[in-house]
């Protein structure tokens, strides 16, 4: 019966996911996913929930620097050049050591992988929708000669939260997308999280918020995957973990990620950064063990909304992969130059 309903809401997901990635290609406004009276609801909930939900004020870690430079005086290749984009959470919100944040850890990751110093620049911003992203990729691209090797998107929470349509929300993020594309970046994406993993919220929100949250997940990653990126989900709030242990991995505002979070989130997508670069072992195949496999893109996107750390990338039109990426533990960032005290004093 479970495997049923799972089923049907599968199907239900991947339809309304790709009616929203219709009408982002061809410029519709939005589609309503809920009545009248749901939103009425969603509102009056929303309200209730914002008493015991924090919204941190700190600002983010600046985080950008060169990882692995020791790699630098082993090689005459040039570093990689990482760039990140989207809202609180690519920033780091939540967290006070710059070594704590997405960007830190993954630059760090690459840096020993590929025995190479990576240079990481962020852009994000927090409380950013997806209609901010043309702002910030203009920011990454302004010196063409320092073009990132590789970019990674996380943004999604406040198109929802803040009422952005989701056509107009898949359309940022695609346009998004495509640009780097074209400027010669690879591009990851992690897609919306589950907000109704935010332990203060009650139902009936936090169905709804499930729901809304999903549905624009999976057609983040129908628009990402057609304009030549890759996604992740990030599922339960960057991963599984989060809502089995949010004590551990939600920080003190109750919304935003603890280090611990953070670096369960960095190790989830770790393997589809390094995939991206042409650096991680596997082979871009399926392996049926793993439950994997070459879908029409909209069910791959369905399903990979459904569980956080699933990574889905393009196939031949209109086919996608889906991957369930073996994980493997971050090496502890480096101090940066953002960290020590005659920086920062």
């Amino acid at each position: 019966m479970a495997t049923t309903v799972t089923t049907v809401t599968t199907r239900s997901t991947a339809r309304v996911a790709r009616r929203i990635a219709a009408a982002a290609a061809f410029g519709g406004g939005g589609i309503g996913l809920l009545g009248v009276a749901g939103v009425g609801l969603l509102l009056t909930e929303a309200r209730l929930a914002r008493r015991t939900v924090g919204g941190s004020s700190d600002i983010p870690p600046c985080a950008d620097g060169r990882y692995g430079a020791a790699f630098g005086h082993r090689t005459d290749r040039p570093p990689l050049r990482l760039g990140f984009l989207g809202d609180s959470t690519a920033a780091g919100q939540g967290v006070h050591r710059p070594s704590q944040t997405p960007g830190a850890l993954l630059a760090s990751g690459l840096a020993a992988l590929a025995e190479l110093p990576v240079d990481l620049r962020n852009v994000a911003l927090p409380g950013a929708r997806s209609d901010d992203l043309p702002r910030q990729v203009e920011l990454l691209l302004a010196d063409g000669a320092q073009v990132p090797d590789l970019c990674v998107v996380m943004i999604g929470a406040n198109d929802v939260t803040r009422r952005l349509p989701p056509a107009q929300s898949v359309r940022y993020l695609s346009e998004a997308v495509r640009t780097l594309r074209t400027a010669g970046c690879e591009v990851v994406v992690g897609t919306c999280p589950d907000l109704g993993t935010i332990e203060p919220v009650y139902q009936p929100l936090r169905w709804v918020a499930r729901r809304l949250s999903r549905q624009l997940a999976a057609a983040q990653t129908i628009g990402v995957v057609e304009a030549g990126g890759r996604t992740v989900s990030l599922g339960a709030l960057l991963g599984p973990e989060f809502e089995a242990r949010p004590r551990e991995l939600f920080g003190p505002d109750n919304y935003h990620p603890s280090a611990e979070g953070y670096a369960t989130a960095a190790m989830a997508m770790f393997p589809t950064v390094c995939a991206a670069l042409g650096l991680w072992p596997e082979e871009e195949r399926p392996e049926p063990a793993r439950r994997e496999g070459i879908l029409p893109v909209e069910q791959a996107a369905a399903r990979a909304a459904a569980e956080g750390g699933t990574e889905v990338t393009g196939s031949r039109a209109p086919w996608a992969l889906l991957k369930h990426r073996r994980r493997r533990q971050l090496p502890a960032p480096e101090e940066t130059a953002a960290e020590r005290p005659s920086i920062t004093g």
